[in-house]
C-alpha cells in the first residue's frame, strides 16, 4: 500500500475506534493494525527524509541543502 492508502486506512481505524460500537476483540485487532501502518508511515518518511532537499540561493547561486 502507498503512503497516502495507509494514512486513509488509520484514519478509518480512528473513526470505528472512536465510535465506540465495535467489541473489544474487534477493537485490538484494528489497533495493532493501526500501530503497524503507522510503523509503515514512519519508515516511508524517514526513507524520503534523507531524499528530500531545499534549494536555497546564496551568493546568487542555488545551493542543495538537507532538511
Amino acid at each position: 500500500m502507498t503512503y497516502e492508502q495507509n494514512v486513509k486506512r488509520i484514519e478509518e481505524i480512528v473513526e470505528k475506534l472512536e465510535d465506540g460500537k465495535i467489541g473489544l476483540d474487534e477493537a485490538a485487532k484494528l489497533f495493532e493494525e493501526g500501530v503497524q501502518l503507522s510503523k509503515s508511515c514512519f519508515n516511508t518518511l524517514k526513507e524520503h527524509q534523507g531524499k528530500i532537499s531545499v534549494l536555497q540561493q546564496e551568493l546568487g547561486k542555488f545551493v542543495e541543502k538537507p532538511m
